[in-house]
């Protein structure tokens, strides 16, 4: 999956950024200067996109952090099962199963539109349309 790569410094919230192999979302970002000599400091609160747990850190400043593409598409929901969704791609009409996240378990149907997210290959859906 392809990359984009920024300084820990440049991370604002709202961005996304790949902690540990998981996209996350940066939720704060208190950037501390050290003496006369010494490197920025960042520390970083981000909350995982697919999970939802919170990851806090501390890197330097000038340290360079992944950014994950995330593709964001919409698909009609086809069937649903307990915590399973059969849904098809609007675009190639592809169907395959995602699980439904907690966030949105009780407003989808069947037959409704939905936006999904494909972040580095994990498929989730992010809300009704």
């Amino acid at each position: 999956m392809a990359f984009k790569l920024i300084n820990a410094a440049e991370s604002r919230p709202g961005t996304t950024i790949s902690v540990d192999g998981t996209a996350c979302v940066v939720k704060n970002n208190d950037i501390s200067k050290t003496g006369k000599h010494g490197h920025a400091k960042c520390r970083i609160e981000a909350v995982s996109i697919i999970d939802g747990k919170k990851k806090v850190f501390v890197v330097g400043g000038h340290e360079r952090l992944e950014v994950p593409m995330i593709e964001k598409n919409k698909a009609q929901v086809l069937t649903i099962t307990e915590d399973k969704a059969n849904i098809m791609d609007l675009e190639n009409f592809e169907t395959f199963e995602i699980p439904i996240h907690e966030d949105v378990k009780g407003q989808i149907a069947e037959g409704d539109q939905v936006e999904y997210w494909n972040i580095e290959g994990i498929k989730i859906i992010k809300r009704k349309m």
